[in-house]
């Protein structure tokens, strides 16, 4: 078992369906928060490969516009704060308070590993209740790349203290595992509604449905 287990932190902790009751007010459609967060997605990657840098919630803010734009929607400043905003008060997945708590239990260090700021992970974490289940939490804007870029990994594995293989990445997206093993981490992925594999990277040796069953795995590996 991998020394230290990293948890991503957006829909992997978080859950980000809480954000669907603002966006189907703004946008008359609570799909439209699963359209927004793929442009965020898409934006980090694009800075990242052009080799350019800007924070989390600025490329989420632009993302928002985008999203309105393509529905011809004009947001109004509420609207806009609103979302935004709620993304520092966003809950933890069901599963996960109990699922951190078993694995500090079997004596598991335990840190993150987030595309947003480190003042903003450490308020989300704080308002979930979970930031006491964390030795460290680690940003990616410490090396001005987004995830999956190699030296977000390679930063992590500097700032624990630790070689590649003595870590675990548990996420919910796909590109974030690929990325992670392809450093030489260990990942886990968590099937969380909608969130699959990608069949071109290499599958990871833990696959749960839920972080109950992740952390099944984790403990008897």
């Amino acid at each position: 078992m991998p020394g230290i287990v990293v948890f991503d932190v957006n829909e992997t902790l978080l859950n980000l369906a809480a954000l669907d009751p603002h966006f189907e007010r703004a946008f008359g459609d609570a799909s439209a928060r699963q359209q927004w967060f793929a442009q965020v997605l898409q934006s980090a990657l694009v800075v990242t490969v052009t080799d350019r840098y800007v924070d989390f919630g600025t490329i989420g803010a632009a993302a928002l516009e985008m999203t309105a734009a393509r529905r011809s929607i004009t947001l109004s400043a509420d609207d806009r704060s609103a979302i935004l905003g709620a993304m520092l008060t966003l809950p933890p997945h069901a599963d996960v308070p109990e699922s951190l708590a078993r694995l500090r239990a079997a004596g598991v260090r335990l840190a993150t590993l987030t595309n947003s700021t480190a003042v903003v992970a450490e308020a989300q974490l704080t308002h979930a209740g979970l930031m006491d289940n964390f030795d460290q939490v680690l940003s990616v804007e410490a090396v001005r790349q987004f995830k999956p870029a190699q030296e977000t990994y390679r930063m992590a594995a500097r700032a624990l203290g630790v070689e590649a293989s003595d870590l675990r990445l548990v996420a919910a997206h796909d590109w974030d595992v690929a990325g992670a093993m392809h450093a030489g981490w260990a990942a886990a992925f968590v099937s969380r509604p909608g969130m699959v594999l990608n069949p071109l990277s290499e599958r990871p040796d833990i696959v749960g449905r839920d972080l109950r069953e992740v952390v099944d795995e984790i403990l008897r590996s």
